[in-house]
């Protein structure tokens, strides 16, 4: 039954801080200060979810064949390449560095 309970209290929780977001005055949104965090806190989670998904397993760091494939993937974005071709690239340098 603890479960359903945590179930219940997370979903209020998240109800309440999206309830919370909608009450705030339009005059803050419109603020230069939270308009640069609001479009830059994406990419920060995102950034910071992929480091933690590529480099580390549990409790260690850890350095292998996905290091490689977002290296090869991050030198094709700094080179241009359209974002399929650095998916692909991402991909194919993973898989030979694991089959390496």
């Amino acid at each position: 039954m603890t479960i359903w309970i945590a179930i219940g209290a997370t979903a209020v929780g998240c109800y309440l801080v999206k309830l919370l977001g909608l009450s705030v005055p339009a005059g803050v949104l419109e603020r230069p200060l939270v308009r640069r965090l609001a479009a830059l806190l994406p990419v920060a989670l995102l950034a910071a979810l992929t480091a933690q998904q590529t480099f580390s397993d549990g409790q260690h760091l850890l350095l292998d064949a996905r290091a490689a494939g977002v290296g090869a993937a991050a030198l094709a974005l700094v080179l241009r390449a359209p974002f399929l071709v650095v998916v692909a690239v991402a991909v194919v340098v993973t898989a030979g560095v694991r089959a390496l």
